[in-house]
């Protein structure tokens, strides 16, 4: 069985079709793991949607931003659109319900302990470990899987409060742990999240760094795959392999295969004359540093 572990799809589903087809994915011996942001800003995030629905087993998914995003907007939280946003062809669908019911019932991380392997879409703070990680992650999970899961999406937009505390409670905590999952790039010095700053490392303010390069980060040993970065670029960075290569801005769409050494990358280019927003990509260098 192989195990390849694709950056952020964004609807996608043409680039998704064309790497499947470059690394012969079988899903009856195969498995990819799709690192959040199936959806949004790309023309065909339903298909992506169906896509990983009904492959069951084969393909593992983490929650994105743009996953909730769409989520948010689907229950009428639509103040934070963006002129970008591309999820009508979701909302409109003849089968959204069942689509969104799926979605909603993903997780923000996945870990396979027997490959030694974690998947989230943004990433972790110095203070917990991929055990408490899951742990954390099971505490959204039950909120978006529960009767009241319309409610998490009035509370879930914010950057407070930006440092850990086990005694956070109530939507402050879910929103806590909702923004490591799916939105962190940079931490203060003293382990605060540090949300807006979205640029690559060597332009960042200096009293941050990247979430991955924390002094005492406890998940420091484990090896986590993650996208949501388009402007760090792809790459190795010790444990850590970042894999949003902006296939959504007409660059590229990445895979790395886990599960055996050494690991191997494989790339598709994006077509940018089907992308809304290709002409709208943030500056970047993509590196592959190993």
């Amino acid at each position: 069985m192989a195990v390849y572990a694709i950056g952020d799809v964004q609807g996608c589903f043409d680039e998704l079709v064309k790497l499947l087809e470059l690394i012969r994915f079988d899903p009856e011996v195969d498995q990819i793991w799709l690192a959040g942001d199936l959806v949004n800003r790309g023309p065909k995030s339903a298909e992506v949607l169906r896509f990983a629905m009904t492959h069951g087993d084969s393909v593992k998914v983490v929650l994105g931003n743009h996953d909730l995003h769409l989520l948010a907007n689907a229950v009428g939280v639509n103040d934070h659109q963006h002129r970008m946003d591309t999820m009508d062809s979701v909302l409109e669908a003849n089968d959204a319900e069942q689509l969104l019911t799926w979605l909603r019932h993903q997780p923000l991380i996945y870990n396979d302990p027997e490959l030694r392997f974690s998947m989230v879409h943004a990433g972790l703070p110095p203070q917990w470990t991929i055990a408490e990680a899951c742990e954390k992650s099971r505490e959204v999970e039950a909120a978006l899987q529960g009767d009241d899961w319309r409610e998490f999406f009035y509370h879930m937009y914010g950057n407070k409060p930006k440092k850990w505390s086990e005694n956070l409670t109530g939507w402050d905590r879910l929103r806590y742990i909702t923004n490591c999952f799916t939105r962190l790039r940079y931490c203060h010095d003293d382990g605060r999240l540090a949300l807006k700053f979205k640029g690559k490392p060597s332009n960042k303010p200096t009293d941050q760094r990247t979430w991955f390069e924390m002094p005492d980060r406890k998940s420091h040993d484990d090896h986590i795959v993650f996208g949501h970065w388009s402007t760090l670029g792809t790459g190795q960075y010790g444990n850590v392999f970042s894999l949003d290569s902006g296939a959504v801005w007409g660059e590229q769409l990445t895979a790395v295969r886990i599960d055996q050494l050494p690991y191997q990358w494989f790339v598709v280019e994006a077509d940018p004359d089907g992308l809304p927003h290709a002409k709208n990509k943030p500056s970047k260098t993509t590196q592959r540093w190993q």
